[in-house]
């Protein structure tokens, strides 16, 4: 748990040193805006964008009943911010897997991305999908209506 927070609290405690340095200078507008962006730089790389997460077991065991698919991901990845602000409300529909909580996740991963741990990975139907286009997820989340 506490590694998904780590760059969350990378961007609160950098923000705040570079806000104090600005207080000192006598900005304490600026430091206020740069303290308010890194807030939301780390509120973006923190789990609390992404839907709750669920084991690697349970997310296999809702997928091959309901057809939906699992998202593999971890926080401060990029790629998986982008996948899940381009999904939008949509992004609910799947089942995300945080493969920093869930260590079975991560094997699942690695497995798939030949011993690596690629994310996003999304894996449907039981076939492994590295880092898809989100519109190509969208279409999938579609399908298992």
């Amino acid at each position: 748990m506490t590694r998904a927070w780590l760059f969350p609290m990378l961007f609160v405690l950098c923000g705040s040193v570079v806000a104090a340095g600005l207080v000192l200078k006598g900005s304490p507008g600026a430091a206020v805006v740069l303290l308010l962006l890194f807030v939301l730089l780390a509120g973006l790389n923190s789990p609390l964008v992404f839907p709750g997460s669920i084991g690697a077991a349970e997310a296999q065991r809702l997928s091959a009943a309901d057809g939906r698919p699992v998202v593999f991901w971890r926080p401060g990845c990029t790629y998986c911010l982008r996948l899940r602000i381009r999904l939008g409300r949509r992004a609910r529909q799947a089942h995300w897997v945080d493969i920093w909580r869930d260590p079975a996740g991560a094997a699942v991963v690695r497995a798939a991305n030949e011993g690596n741990e690629t994310v996003p990975t999304v894996v449907v139907a039981g076939r492994p999908h590295v880092n898809p286009d989100p519109a190509w997820v969208r279409e999938q989340l579609s399908r298992s209506r």
